[in-house]
């Protein structure tokens, strides 16, 4: 099969990659802590999300509950500056924001990107986390509208997480993609970017932080800043207006 007559698939990532992540995180945050709290939510953020890395496995694996990770996460992060807080605010922060991502939305410039991309790919998700948990979050983003119900794979559904080449596997199975030019669009460089590039993808890292890319020799097909480089990438890779 000559390269211009394959086909060709862009899977997704959920979390800070269809959607900013930050947007529900600073609205709880707010509700939460004040208006003027002690540590500015775009300063905890990426650290709560650094402890929550280090023990997601563990709960998706049943070692601690998903309680235990939300407790562990926030105090660990205002740990770092020496703050601390309870159990029980610990949980109540994470009611308020586990309520504000039932309300989350794409981007106008995100649904512009999935539309120019539906006539052009097989468009998929795949996403870790708890199976309604992550639903909740493709309901709210309303993303089947460009992307079918099947070709959606969320982790506790399918039994392994990204970066585990076999959920990339699995997809590229039930997708029908053996002769396809695949390609994964993610935030996390650990899970996305590597975990697509093991399993033989290409990958685009949504690099929203500015995150400094580990010196790995992981291969990268392109890195984004944000949306508007994102719609240039695909504008470049189908071959149309690249401005």
């Amino acid at each position: 099969m000559s390269e211009a007559s394959r086909k060709t698939a862009v899977l997704f990532d959920v979390d800070d990659t269809l959607y900013d992540q930050t947007v529900p995180f600073k609205e709880a945050y707010a509700e939460y802590f004040g208006e003027k709290p002690a540590v500015p939510a775009e300063v905890i953020y990426p650290v709560t999300r650094k402890y929550s890395d280090e023990v997601y496995s563990r709960a998706m694996a049943g070692e601690i509950t998903m309680e235990e990770m939300y407790i562990y996460r926030v105090q660990k992060a205002f740990e770092e500056f020496h703050v601390t807080i309870s159990d029980k605010e610990a949980l109540e922060f994470q009611n308020i924001y586990a309520d504000r991502q039932r309300h989350i939305h794409m981007s106008e410039t995100m649904e512009k990107i999935l539309e120019y991309c539906s006539g052009k790919a097989d468009l998929g998700i795949i996403t870790n986390g708890p199976s309604e948990h992550q639903w909740n979050k493709v309901k709210s983003l309303q993303a089947e509208k460009w992307i079918p119900r099947e070709n959606i794979f969320v982790s506790a559904d399918v039994g392994a997480e990204k970066p585990d080449r076999r959920i990339f596997e699995h997809a590229k199975a039930a997708m029908h993609l053996e002769d396809a030019k695949i390609w994964f669009v993610g935030d996390a460089y650990a899970l996305d970017v590597k975990g697509a590039v093991n399993a033989g993808w290409n990958a685009v890292w949504m690099n929203r932080r500015g995150r400094k890319r580990p010196d790995d020799g992981a291969v990268l097909g392109c890195e984004v800043r944000d949306e508007e480089e994102l719609m240039r990438f695909f504008r470049t890779l189908f071959g149309g207006d690249a401005g």
